[in-house]
Parts: C-alpha cells; structure tokens; sequence
C-alpha cells in the first residue's frame, strides 16, 4: 500500500468496496489491511482511501469511488456521501474519528465472519446527528461462520 500526501491507495488483490443503499445507509467491506488503512485515515484526521467495484451484487445500491476523511471542529462524527464526488465522506472533530477509528481497526482483527452496524441514536457519544448508518464487515465477510 502506498500513504503520501494524505492519499492513502491499498495495494493488493482488490480494493475496498463501498456500496451506498440509499434506504438503509452504507456497506462497507474490505480485507484486514484496507481496514487498518482507514483506521489510520480516521486517526489522521485526513486521507482519502480508494475504493473499487466488485462482481458482486449491488442490491440496488451504488457504489462509491472512495472514502474521505477531514478533520473538522465538530462536534462529533458526521458520515455522509458526496454523490458528486461519488464518495463517502466522514467529517469529525479528532476525538470522534479516533473512536470511530477504534471501531474499524477493532472490525479489521476480527479472526470469524460478522459485522458491525455504526448508526447514530440521540446520546451516541461520537456521531452527529442526521449521520448515515454504516455497516463495515468484518474482513473474513458479514456473517459468522461458527
């Protein structure tokens, strides 16, 4: 993988996959590495990691080019997609996106299959308001195998 400048593009057999369903919010899948990536983006406070189209079935969704990360006063995480960017993009203050990305790399270690729904309610205690539900499957996919 190469990280410079802000841009963060895993290398490897394939990218990460964002698909944007427009009733439900957003699935996000990659392997171990590309989740560790984002991590660090959301650490970083900035970063953008590439995603890419898969074979796989959309279930009407659309999928998104990229991911971008920008650190901003807050308060809070707030995740949206920028359809004229075609991306998701996670804007929050450092102290939410260190916890959201405490969340992903906790998703990228996972050894079994599952996932992980991020979704605000009233109270959560990094997400803003009007924030889209997230799924982010575990690198080994989204349902357990045990």
């Amino acid at each position: 993988m190469i990280v410079e400048s802000g841009v963060v593009e895993p290398k490897g057999l394939w990218r990460m996959r964002v698909l944007f369903l427009p009733d439900e919010g957003l699935d996000v899948s990659g392997d171990a590495a590309e989740l560790v990536v984002l991590a660090l983006a959301l650490v970083a406070g900035k970063g953008s990691v590439e995603a890419t189209a898969s074979a796989e079935p959309s279930f009407g969704g659309t999928e998104l080019a990229s991911v971008k990360v920008v650190s901003t006063s807050g308060p809070g995480v707030h995740i949206r997609v920028d359809s004229e960017r075609s991306a998701l993009l996670i804007e929050g203050d450092r102290l939410g996106l260190t916890a959201l990305a405490d969340e992903v790399g906790s998703i990228a270690e996972m050894d079994d299959g599952g996932h992980q729904h991020i979704e605000y309610f009233p109270g959560h205690y990094y997400l803003a308001a009007g924030s889209l539900a997230m799924v982010v499957n575990s690198p080994h996919g989204g349902m357990p195998t045990r």
